[in-house]
């Protein structure tokens, strides 16, 4: 009986043991891979490791775009055990309304999908509230964002991302592929509550390339606060600045307004701010666009800045319409005053001898029509109209029935400052720590201008800045080339031009070499207070002055004037005064309404200085001008073939070069007038 009862013992035994090891064999064996990724999927976590977006820096490593770590939150809608309860948790934690969460969490549910995002990037506070809350079905997962540490500074420039840290704008959409890291990956061994045990790491994450660009934050903040202040002051809708190295076309600056803060999210209300005015935005350029059509006519004809040209007394009939200059009177005077002067009916006058095919000719030259290439997405390319109309060839030499950007006034302003070429717009300076080749790779330099008319064209735009329309552009220490610009806005539902103005002013400094290209545009404006002269040439001045001292560029004339006592006569005087046949070139208003400005100071003469041991050349002595009046100073000048820039009215208090002096050839002799 004993016997038997120990063979069933045995028997069972073997049995359990057999069992046991046939499901060993099955474990370990026959279903090892199917247990082992089960195994796997309950103990390992894959970890997905974002690789952040290449940093974005100014010209001088200044960040200003960055990523930086935050945490994000969700979780496991299987594993609630109350959903309401949870739903209403998670909603007084993280600060977001309750409803749409529980119904996005009852949803997961129902459609047994055991992820589900709460909040992506959350505060600090907010992490550390859910943490003490030890609830096993709630994630916290690290996530870079995307940080503007300068606010809104270049922000149209830099543009911003979505929540998937993918470009939307500016610099971020045009070199997403470049500032996107490579994502990496790691597995952690998990307990039962999925707590880190230990870690693997399979896949590194690589940050994306780093960009440097063109842009001085120091000048970018000046440019934007400059713009700002402009658009309020003048009530204007929108102004844009462009602050551009015309030899490299590198952009120091490029502010547009109204602006955004690219760290907030994007709202419907910010449509209009969120675009690029310097670069999307074209416009009628105005009296700027004369620039195009004098170089145009120092190319194509026979005139020169002394030719005269007849403004008809600021009436001309066109068919179908009537020009009329802004200040009445004018008849005939030299074509540089044509431009000091800002005359539509003489720009007509220059224009006609230019003729359509070569004014379209060096439109396409200048660059207007099409885009510059610029590292920006939704660049307009402004417009130049195929089919001219009977009267388009006078209305495009003043400016009208043209349009382009601020971008595309600074290229074309960049041709004459640079000698005559056609230099590209540039945004990028490294990508990836590789410095990028000034312009485009195997393209050659393409000239626009001659050398003598670049020479020609730069004097004749300091005279828009000595005693013309754009006197509010002067700087101290420099001289300045410019041109002011006041187009009507067109209605284009009414077909006729508004009392509404884009007011322009576009400039280089310092005159003989320059250093910078600054336009400003501001779009909307109204009455005289808003023209180019009044409005543009201000901001021109603040901003041309920050950026010669950021860029360290030496003074080219005195600051201040060293007057010469002069001995003058009661009945000179008197004459100088009320004399009716002195020349009405001074105190005329300019093209924006403003009175001619008070006397600049003189400075030196527009050709070079003989090198050091080279001779002088021979040539006429100046006369001494002082004490007399303007009538006189022309006659006298006449009479002996001199050509002498006048600046203020009265009598003549200073003269360079000096009385006595020997005068090179093509140099020209500045008298300053003060009563």
């Amino acid at each position: 009986m004993v016997e038997r009862r120990l063979t069933w013992l045995v028997r069972i035994v073997l049995l359990w043991g057999a069992a046991i090891f046939l499901k060993l064999v099955s474990l370990q064996v026959l279903h090892h891979q199917e247990y082992a990724k089960k195994a796997r999927m309950r103990q390992e976590l894959v970890v997905p490791l974002p690789g952040p977006r290449g940093t974005i820096y100014d010209r001088s490593g200044q960040p200003l775009a960055m990523s930086v770590p935050t945490v994000s939150v969700y979780i496991n809608p299987l594993k609630v055990p109350d959903l309401e309860v949870a739903s209403d948790l998670l909603a007084r934690a993280l600060h977001i309304d309750r409803t749409p969460l529980d119904d996005a969490m009852k949803l997961a549910y129902e459609n047994k999908r055991g992820f589900l995002w709460v909040k992506r990037r959350i505060e600090p506070d907010e992490a550390k509230c859910l943490l003490d809350m030890h609830r096993e079905w709630i994630f916290l997962e690290q996530e870079p964002q995307r940080h503007y540490p300068k606010g809104t500074l270049a922000a149209h420039v830099l543009g911003s991302v979505d929540f998937e840290e993918t470009g939307n704008a500016g610099i971020e959409k045009s070199l997403d592929g470049d500032l996107r890291g490579e994502d990496g990956q790691m597995r952690m061994l998990t307990d039962v509550k999925r707590r880190g045990i230990e870690s693997q790491l399979d896949a590194e994450a690589h940050p994306g390339a780093p960009i440097t660009l063109t842009i001085d934050e120091r000048l970018q903040f000046v440019a934007e606060r400059e713009i700002a202040a402009a658009v309020e002051a003048h009530h204007a809708v929108s102004g844009s600045v462009v602050v551009m190295v015309p030899t490299t076309g590198e952009l120091l600056a490029v502010a547009s307004y109204p602006t955004y803060d690219p760290n907030l999210p994007p709202q419907p209300s910010e449509n209009f701010a969120r675009q690029n005015h310097a670069v999307s935005v074209p416009f009628e350029p105005g009296s700027c666009f004369k620039v195009i059509t004098l170089s145009a006519a120092l190319e194509t004809t026979h005139l020169t800045p002394e030719s005269l040209i007849n403004c008809h007394g600021g009436v001309l009939a066109l068919p179908g319409r009537v020009v009329h200059d802004s200040h009445a009177g004018l008849g005939i005077i030299p074509m540089a005053m044509v431009l000091a002067k800002s005359s539509n009916i003489g720009a007509i006058e220059v224009g006609m001898r230019v003729g359509q095919q070569n004014m379209m000719e060096y439109m396409r030259r200048f660059g207007f029509g099409q885009k510059t290439g610029i590292e920006l997405p939704a660049e307009s390319g402004g417009k130049v109209r195929k089919r001219w109309g009977t009267t388009s060839l006078a209305s495009v030499s003043m400016g009208q029935e043209v349009s382009v950007t601020t971008l595309q006034l600074a290229q074309a302003t960049s041709i004459i400052a640079n000698g005559g070429y056609l230099v590209r717009p540039r945004l990028v300076l490294q990508k990836g720590g590789q410095t990028l080749p000034a312009g485009r790779q195997g393209t050659p330099k393409v000239r626009v201008l001659k050398p003598d008319t670049v020479i020609t064209m730069r004097n004749m735009m300091e005279g828009v800045v000595l005693h013309g329309t754009g006197t509010a552009a002067r700087l101290e220490g420099y001289s300045v080339g410019g041109k002011t610009g006041s187009a009507q806005i067109f209605d284009f539902a009414s077909k006729h031009y508004t009392h509404t103005y884009n007011g322009s002013f576009l400039g280089f400094a310092p005159l003989t070499n320059p250093a910078i290209v600054v336009v400003v545009s501001l779009n909307g404006t109204h009455g005289n207070a808003g023209f180019g002269g009044a409005a543009a040439a201000p901001v021109f001045h603040t901003v041309a002055a920050e950026a010669l001292r950021i860029l360290e560029v030496p003074k080219d004339i005195p600051d201040e004037p060293v007057l010469v006592a002069a001995k003058q006569d009661t009945d000179d005087l008197a004459i100088s005064e009320g004399d009716p046949d002195e020349p009405n070139i001074l105190q005329d208003s300019d093209e924006d309404g403003e009175p001619a400005a008070p006397p600049a100071p003189i400075v030196g003469p527009l050709v070079p200085a003989p090198r050091n041991g080279e001779p002088e050349a021979a040539g006429p002595k100046v006369p001494d001008f002082r004490g007399m009046s303007m009538r006189e100073v022309l006659a006298e000048a006449t009479a002996r073939g001199l050509t002498v820039q006048p600046d203020g009215s009265g009598v003549a208090r200073v003269q360079k070069p000096p009385a006595g002096a020997i005068l090179r050839q093509g140099e020209i002799i500045r008298v300053q007038f003060a009563r």
